[in-house]
């Protein structure tokens, strides 16, 4: 991802939370969240959307985005936080919720290929790229699956400080917020609450 440069606004400059760097499906969950000032989304119309997968490498700055690919990838962003709420709770996500994740999937079917790097021989997948947008939710929906499916499944879990409604994985058992502003903001409150509640 390319840095921000300090003429972006504050909303944009957000502290990457714990696991994005390793899966861009968190990212994508995390791009609707809320501050002090209010409910932020990163993704409010077409260019910001274009702008992001730009950002995350998903597609080349000259492929457009229309207004169809952005309503999948608002789609696959909700169906993708709902399949990670279902998981964090123990229960079934919705057939709608799994039928948009596996239609992103679906999208963009990977083709093996041999790859050889300095490291030696190894297996790549890549997504068809006939349909660059296509491919970006085809990447993003696997990334979500691999997520959802591998060892760091256990870690995932959502922000507890109020109306945050960002994902993490938790480096800890006991960690409970995705960054220490969140934590900091949920104490403040907690010690005005208590502060105005010893004074009744």
């Amino acid at each position: 991802m390319r840095a921000v440069d300090q003429e972006t606004p504050v909303h944009l400059r957000q502290t990457p939370v714990p696991g994005e760097d390793q899966y861009v499906s968190l990212a994508l969950v995390n791009t609707r969240y809320t501050l002090s000032h209010g409910a932020v989304d990163l993704l409010d119309d077409t260019e910001s959307a274009h702008l992001w997968l730009v950002r995350h490498e998903l597609l080349p700055d000259r492929v457009p985005l229309n207004g169809r690919q952005f309503g999948r990838l608002l789609g696959l962003r909700e169906a993708a936080r709902a399949l990670f709420t279902a998981y964090d709770r123990g229960g079934a996500p919705s057939a709608d919720d799994l039928a948009i994740l596996n239609s992103a999937l679906a999208a963009a079917p990977s083709t093996p290929r041999l790859a050889w790097t300095a490291e030696g021989p190894h297996r790549a997948d890549e997504p068809d790229g006939a349909n660059p947008a296509a491919a970006a939710l085809s990447l993003l929906a696997e990334d979500a699956t691999d997520l959802l499916t591998g060892p760091e499944a256990a870690q995932l879990t959502e922000c507890a400080a109020q109306g945050c409604a960002r994902w993490f994985l938790r480096s800890h058992g006991a960690r409970r917020w995705c960054t220490t502003k969140c934590g900091n903001r949920v104490r403040a409150a907690r010690a005005y609450a208590a502060k105005r509640g010893s004074r009744g």
